[in-house]
């Protein structure tokens, strides 16, 4: 009788929650409502505002300007002066070969070079001296003119006293041949003036030939020089080495790889593929948002569109003229760079990428749905 009594009242309670309930319901049933027609507005003035001015893709990298860096010359690995996954700076030394071999020529051309230059300085000395030689000859010259001269006029008196008488013909005989004497060493210190004048073009050609080779052994001391220092590989800008394929001991080639070096951060960059539909209204400038697939956010502004899609730079251009053909959506590649004074220590060139770019006329315009809706209604 008790538990029957005990069940009719559980039953009455229940039966008077239920009552209760949708009673509860339609008096909420307002609320939630309008709760959704808020919410419905807020998201389609954020749509109209924001939303459908963001243009996102997924296909986007980083990327930077990884060197490869290789023997110039041939030798052995003498010593590698980093680790992997070191930072480096620009001109650091990264791989030492042995220079024994290149120092030894390096110095043979610089006896080269030193062995020309004395012959230059002997040619021009000659060169000296055989001016110095023709201004003797023609001192010589003028000596043996007014010995001319005189012997000359001392033949003409003593051959005219001769002949009148008064003078001996031994006299005559003697002026005479001293005037052809002094005739013929004048002609003598002509030709030695002559000979010394042809001379001086055979020095001065000497002289540039020694020139030419003085020049062709300098040529071949900065060829030895540069060759000297190619026994140093350094890395080319401040980065990070890596990829190490250099072996202590190992005999290298000109041209074989040994380690690479990868840009810091502050010189990568971020490549983003975008849709052919996506393009529209997209500019140099405009701010872009970078979510790092790596863990973080970055930000940083579009620099360039390529000039063509990437389809027309692959190793196999696709040729829609032939066959049949089916529209593919193309891909255009947007080069982004990177905001300054960010932390973008933990991006390394080839990171995945999420970019979503604002196209909006005003960037600076609030982007979340309080801030739409705030400038909707006119509120700063």
């Amino acid at each position: 009788m008790n538990a029957q009594t005990s069940l009719t009242a559980d039953q009455a309670t229940q039966s008077t929650a239920d009552d209760k309930r949708p009673s509860l319901f339609r008096r909420l049933r307002p609320v939630i409502l309008l709760v959704v027609l808020i919410g419905a507005a807020l998201g389609g003035n954020w749509w109209f505002r924001v939303g459908r001015h963001m243009e996102s893709t997924d296909n986007a990298y980083v990327q930077g300007d990884i060197v490869l860096l290789g023997a110039r010359i041939e030798g052995d690995v003498a010593a590698i002066l980093v680790t992997d996954n070191q930072r480096v700076e620009e001109g650091q030394p990264l791989v030492q070969l042995e220079d024994r071999d290149w120092r030894a020529r390096r110095d043979s051309a610089a006896a080269a070079l030193a062995q020309a230059e004395a012959g230059i300085t002997t040619i021009r000395a000659q060169i000296e001296q055989q001016r110095a030689q023709i201004t003797s000859t023609e001192a010589q010259i003028a000596q043996a003119d007014a010995e001319r001269v005189r012997a000359t006029a001392d033949a003409t008196r003593y051959g005219t006293l001769a002949q009148s008488g008064f003078g001996s013909r031994e006299n005559a005989d003697r002026t005479l041949a001293d005037r052809r004497k002094a005739e013929a060493t004048l002609a003598a210190a002509q030709a030695s003036t002559a000979a010394a004048r042809a001379a001086v073009p055979v020095l001065e050609g000497q002289l540039a030939t020694g020139e030419g080779r003085r020049a062709e052994a300098a040529a071949q001391l900065a060829l030895a020089d540069s060759n000297l220092g190619y026994t140093v590989i350094r890395a080319p800008f401040p980065g990070i080495v890596g990829n190490r394929s250099a072996q202590l001991g190992a005999h290298v080639r000109p041209g074989q790889n040994l380690i690479a070096v990868a840009p810091p951060p502050e010189r990568q960059w971020v490549v983003a593929n975008f849709k052919e539909t996506q393009l529209r209204g997209m500019r140099p400038g405009q701010p872009v948002t970078l979510s790092v697939d790596a863990g973080g956010e970055l930000r940083g502004r579009v620099e360039s569109l390529a000039p063509a899609t990437g389809a027309l730079f692959s190793l196999l251009p696709p040729e829609n003229a032939t066959g049949n053909f089916t529209k593919i959506v193309q891909r255009v590649p947007v080069r982004i760079a990177l905001d300054p004074e960010q932390d973008a220590s933990a991006l390394r060139p080839g990171l995945s990428v999420e970019a979503k770019v604002d196209l909006r006329a005003d960037p600076a315009a609030p982007r979340g749905i309080l801030g739409a809706a705030a400038a909707t209604l006119g509120i700063r």
